[in-house]
């Protein structure tokens, strides 16, 4: 029991998270420290480049194999289609626009890298094996919950009297696909896939030394955005809240069923249940950003990182870890 609540506090005390509070803090007491637009655009794009590309880095050093495929399709699919679970349970449990309920959703199919990275080292704790290729699983797991996201906000029955308009008509096709942050995230993990350990070897020194500092920067503009509009958030309610305790156990469910279902070990099973379970607070908040700014990020990055990210943390990852044992475990 120590070594969970020490693995909690030791990442939830990492200088990320850290730099988010200090946003939150300057923006709640109304200081006048900022990021430029054009620095903020800037970082986004970094981030998605270094996450698709040592995804995709580790998936052809590693060499694909049927099991790796399989892996990947659940991942995939569980991707693409929770956030129209989230959606749903946004809609029966809360007031909230379309757009801001596509946004939200859109996190809860994607992942969080420091959650992932908390249950691996968990793992490593426990003496459990997992396989590398799990690394490409997170990366994968972005683009779908992406476009599932932005698809849902062109739905036109969520709101009512709204103009119904058609979900994949060229334009929209274009817009959803062609996103420059699917585009970036996409082609990283192809070049990434391409090019294996000899391209990492080249590219590290400048997406993988440099990433934890620049994701400071992002959660501190982050945290800027949040607590100017943190009034936002505390509008919506408890149900909100709930949500984002509810959504995690759901997904950690899913990818529960999907693990069993293809045959994966338990260490790769719980990191699967972990990356059904996060939601994301970099990737997707960055393509937000560029795909949705109408959305509201105090509510869509503080659910994320304020609700789910401490509640996988305490209570997700050694739950989570204890079923896949108890079904699992050899």
């Amino acid at each position: 029991m120590d070594s969970i609540f020490s693995l909690a506090i030791a990442n939830l005390l990492t200088p990320m998270v850290l730099f988010f509070g200090l946003g939150l803090l300057a923006g709640a007491l109304r200081s006048d420290l900022t990021l430029p637009e054009a620095v903020s655009k800037g970082i986004s794009l970094y981030l998605m480049l270094a996450i698709g590309f040592k995804g995709g880095a580790e998936l052809g050093s590693s060499g694909l194999t049927g099991s790796i495929l399989t892996a990947m399709f659940a991942a995939v699919m569980l991707s693409f289609v929770m956030p129209a679970i989230a959606f749903f349970l946004l809609r029966m449990m809360t007031r909230l626009g379309s757009v801001d309920r596509a946004a939200i959703s859109a996190h809860y199919g994607s992942i969080s890298v420091v959650t992932f990275v908390a249950a691996a080292g968990f793992l490593t704790y426990e003496g459990v094996a997992y396989g590398g290729f799990m690394v490409a699983l997170m990366a994968l797991m972005e683009t779908p919950a992406i476009v599932s996201g932005l698809a849902l906000a062109r739905l036109g029955h969520s709101e009512p009297g709204a103009q119904k308009t058609p979900l994949m008509t060229r334009k929209v096709a274009h817009e959803i696909f062609l996103s420059g942050s699917i585009v970036l995230l996409m082609g990283s993990f192809a070049i990434g896939w391409i090019t294996g350990h000899d391209g990492m070897k080249i590219m590290a020194p400048v997406i993988d030394d440099p990433f934890k500092a620049v994701l400071a920067v992002f959660l501190l503009d982050m945290g800027l955005l949040v607590g100017r509009r943190i009034g936002d958030f505390a509008s919506v309610g408890a149900s909100l809240i709930a949500f984002g305790i509810l959504m995690p156990i759901v997904g950690a469910f899913l990818g529960f069923l999907s693990a069993l279902a293809i045959g994966m070990e338990s260490g790769d099973a719980m990191l699967l249940m972990v990356l059904a379970a996060s939601a994301s607070y970099i990737v997707v908040p960055a393509a937000m950003r560029l795909s949705l700014p109408q959305a509201n990020p105090a509510i869509y990055v503080t659910l994320s990182l304020a609700v789910t990210f401490p509640f996988n943390l305490v209570v997700g990852i050694p739950l989570y870890f204890s079923i896949a044992q108890t079904f699992l475990g050899n």
